[in-house]
């Protein structure tokens, strides 16, 4: 039996209008089920044909304010959250992107040993791209070995911006988290 098509699973959408460009924003009956810049790679505004724009649903509501909030320099509160499409690493991997705080990164190889899969920065890397919420699921706060900023599905200007934003750009006086 083939899997539902993941905007099948949505019941609304809109558009936040961010200072870095439009961000899709999806919600099922109560959680948050994604967030996507455009343009944003994997990702193409033609897979929401179909899902009603209404940006009073309660749960985009509370998404649009906790990003005015945040472009406003405020920390980034989320709503309620959830994962329709995923593999259950990759869903273990974003559950772990939640909890890199803001005002900090971790690296691709650091987040693989933390989760005990020493060696995998590859693997890490691509359940990363894939993540299906961004900016609440801060897949931005994700930098490369020697802390080089790399590749962001919604472009490198926007993580760049983002993590100036967040006072995150890595320095030698504030380590990234889980390195040692």
């Amino acid at each position: 039996m083939p899997a539902v098509p993941y905007h099948r699973l949505l019941q609304a959408r809109s558009i936040y209008a961010s200072p870095l460009g439009s961000l899709h924003l999806g919600a099922t009956a109560d959680t948050l089920a994604g967030a996507w810049f455009e343009p944003q790679k994997y990702f193409s505004v033609d897979e929401l044909d179909g899902v009603p724009v209404d940006p009073t649903h309660p749960v985009l509501k509370q998404a649009a304010l906790a990003l005015d909030r945040y472009f406003a320099g405020e920390e980034l509160q989320n709503p309620p959250l959830t994962f329709v499409e995923g593999s259950p690493f990759q869903q273990r991997v974003w559950h772990a992107l939640v909890g890199i705080p803001q005002g900090h990164t971790s690296s691709y190889g650091a987040l693989a040993h933390a989760l005990g899969c020493p060696g995998g920065a590859r693997a890490i890397g691509m359940a990363v791209s894939r993540n299906p919420i961004s900016l609440f699921v801060p897949c931005h706060r994700v930098v490369g070995a020697r802390q080089q900023l790399t590749g962001y599905a919604g472009g490198l200007d926007r993580k760049i911006a983002l993590l100036e934003l967040e006072h995150a750009l890595v320095s030698e006086k504030k380590p990234a988290l889980f390195d040692a």
